[in-house]
């Protein structure tokens, strides 16, 4: 027995079933892409950082006090408040150059 409040269902056209298929294929793929996304900032996330290591001893020069820092291949910089940076050996901590910023 047929409802009469619903139509009779008809055949779809073929461009109907094409696209009922494209989105539903689109939707599958987005939801795919998006959980590999997620595991891959997860497990990225999740690892232990690199932390590079500073010599045992650096010491500064008279009233300079350390701003930034960074690290490059067997020396270490430092950017001072008074506009300064100073090049230090990664290994002894020595100095290795001093630059004045204008």
């Amino acid at each position: 027995m047929t409802d009469p409040s619903q139509p009779e269902l008809q055949d779809e056209p073929p461009q109907l079933k094409f696209l009922r298929r494209l989105v539903t294929t689109l939707t599958v793929v987005m939801i795919g892409g998006l959980v590999v996304v997620i595991a891959l900032l997860v497990i990225r996330l999740s690892a232990d950082p690199v932390i590079p290591g500073l010599p045992e001893h650096i010491a500064l020069p008279e009233g300079a006090e350390p701003q930034a820092v960074t690290f490059g291949d067997g020396w270490v910089a430092l950017v001072t408040t008074d506009n300064r940076i100073l090049v230090f050996d990664a290994k002894s901590g020595a100095l290795r150059q001093s630059l004045t910023l204008d």
